[in-house]
């Protein structure tokens, strides 16, 4: 066990059993927002082809890609 184990067993020992419940509620809170890595990184791989699926049937470079990035950063 972890010192931050630990401290936070002796943490969560101390409050009253009414406030216990409530700790574990919000852990449990936290456990189920935490994002998907997996599932983030195989949407954003699908997005990327999509892209890359429309840039080829309007025929869109790597090119003109680059210099509309150009143009943006310099502002034109």
């Amino acid at each position: 066990m972890t010192d931050f184990e630990k401290t936070l067993l002796k943490e969560v020992a101390t409050l009253p059993e009414s406030r216990q419940a409530d700790v574990l509620a919000f852990v449990r809170f936290l456990k189920i927002s935490l994002p998907d890595e997996e599932k983030i990184r195989n949407e954003f791989q699908e997005a990327l082809q999509d892209a890359r699926t429309t840039a080829k049937r309007l025929n869109i470079t790597d090119e003109d890609i680059n210099n509309e990035i150009r143009a943006v950063r310099d502002g034109k």
